[in-house]
C-alpha cells in the first residue's frame, strides 16, 4: 500500500505527543511491507528542536506553506490512502486539497479527538471544518467508546474507528536499574493537566519532603514555584525517556480535562511507561479499565495521601507485579505493530466501501 500522511510532526517531539506516535505507528507499517511519505509542514519552532531529522522507515518532505504543498499532489492523487492528522497547520485548506486531490482512501487520523470536538462546537477549531467530517472516508480516533457514535451521528462520518495511540517495544525497552524518584512525570504543560498534577505529585512532594519527585516537560510558566524535593527537567527526546522511567519508583500520568469527560482516551506515555516496566498511577477516567486494569496494572488514587501511601507503604512486591502485568499487558495490545494491523484493516476496509460525498470542498483543483 502506498500511504501518504500529512502531519503536526515527525521531526521533533518538542512540546507534543504527535511525533512517538508517528514515529512508533510508521516504522510498524512500513515493516509489514507498505511504503509511506509523511509531509510535515517546515515550522520554525520544531526546526529548532528536530530529534528525528532523517526516519529511515519512510520518506520525509518538508513543505514551506500551501502552494509548495502542491508538489507533492500528484504522490497524493497515486497513493493508495491519505492520512491528515489533528493540529496540522491550516489543517481545513489542507485537507480540502487532500480531499480534492486524493483517488485512494481519505482518512483524518485525530490525535486529540475530545479537543477537536471541543473546539469544533465553539467554533475555534483551526484544522477541521465540521463539514469535512462526512467528507473523509475515514475518521481514525485517539479516542474511542461513545465517541466513535457520536462523530457518526452528529457529524455524518461515515466510519469512525478508534485507533489509539501505541509504543514501540524496541525504542521503549525496560532498562532496570536503581531508581532516583519515587515518583515522576513526563509531559508538556497544560492549564487543564495542572490541577490533577499538584493533586497527585506536586501535593504529595510538599508533604513529604524526604521523598524524591520529577517533572519532565516544556512550556511550564516561569513563575510556578516547585518544591525542593521536585527535580524539574525542561525537555527529554524521546531517546531519553526509558531511561527517565528506570530511574522511577512510579510514573504518573494525568488527562486533559476534555478527554477525561470523553473517557477512552489513554496517553501514549502511559503505553511507553508501561513498556519500559515503570508502574503507573494515573487520574480516573471512563475506559481506563478497557486499557490497564485498575488496582492490578495501573494504580489510580484519590488524592495526596493516597498517594503517600502508595510511596511509604505498598509493598516492593506489589510493585514489581503490577509492574509486569502492565508490561505484558501493553506488549500484547497496544504495541505499534498491534496498531499498524489496526490501521491497514482499517484502511483496507475504507478501500473496499464506495466512496461517499465529494462536495463541500472550499478549495477547488486548477
Amino acid at each position: 500500500m502506498r500511504l501518504v500522511v500529512l502531519g503536526l510532526s515527525l521531526t521533533s517531539s518538542w512540546g507534543n505527543g504527535h511525533s512517538t506516535t508517528y514515529r512508533a505507528l510508521l516504522k510498524a507499517f512500513a515493516a509489514r511491507g507498505h511504503e509511506v511519505l509523511f509531509l510535515e509542514r517546515d515550522v520554525p519552532w520544531y526546526a529548532a528542536h528536530r530529534d528525528l531529522a532523517e526516519p529511515d522507515f519512510c520518506r520525509l518532505e518538508l513543505y514551506a506553506d500551501l502552494d509548495a504543498l502542491g508538489r507533492y499532489r500528484a504522490a497524493i492523487v497515486a497513493a493508495d490512502a491519505v492520512i491528515v492528522g489533528s493540529y496540522v497547520p491550516d489543517g481545513i485548506a489542507v485537507g480540502d486539497r487532500v480531499l480534492a486531490w486524493a483517488r485512494g482512501a481519505r482518512a483524518f487520523y485525530d490525535i486529540d479527538t475530545p479537543v477537536t470536538l471541543a473546539a469544533l462546537e465553539a467554533g475555534t477549531c483551526a484544522y477541521l471544518d465540521p463539514r469535512q467530517i462526512a467528507l473523509y472516508d475515514l475518521y481514525l480516533s485517539f479516542t474511542g467508546g461513545p465517541t466513535l457514535a457520536r462523530l457518526e451521528r452528529d457529524y455524518g462520518s461515515p466510519a469512525a474507528r478508534a485507533l489509539y495511540c501505541s509504543v514501540d517495544p524496541e525504542a521503549y525497552p525496560a532498562l532496570g536499574g536503581a531508581a532516583r524518584y519515587d515518583l515522576s512525570y513526563l509531559g508538556t504543560y497544560s492549564p487543564d493537566r495542572q490541577p490533577a498534577l499538584e493533586r497527585l505529585l506536586l501535593e504529595p512532594a510538599l508533604r513529604a519532603p524526604d521523598l524524591r519527585f520529577a517533572v519532565a516537560g516544556p512550556q511550564y510558566p516561569a513563575d510556578l514555584v516547585w518544591p525542593d524535593n521536585v527535580a524539574r527537567i525542561e525537555h527529554l527526546a524521546p531517546g531519553d525517556h526509558p531511561a527517565f522511567y528506570a530511574a522511577s519508583r512510579y510514573t504518573l500520568n494525568v488527562t486533559r480535562a476534555d478527554m477525561v469527560r470523553a473517557g477512552w482516551s489513554p496517553s501514549v506515555r502511559l503505553f511507553e511507561a508501561a513498556a519500559c516496566g515503570t508502574p503507573l498511577i494515573s487520574d480516573r477516567w471512563d475506559g481506563l479499565a478497557d486499557v490497564l486494569e485498575p488496582g492490578h496494572e495501573i494504580l489510580t488514587p484519590d488524592g495526596p495521601e493516597a498517594v503517600l501511601e502508595i510511596l511509604r507503604a505498598r509493598p516492593e512486591a506489589e510493585r514489581t507485579a503490577q509492574a509486569d502485568a502492565a508490561r505484558a499487558r501493553v506488549l500484547a495490545r497496544h504495541s505499534a505493530a498491534c496498531r499498524a494491523r489496526e490501521l491497514e484493516d482499517h484502511l483496507e476496509a475504507c478501500r473496499a466501501r464506495p466512496r461517499g460525498r465529494t462536495a463541500d470542498l472550499a478549495f477547488v483543483p486548477g
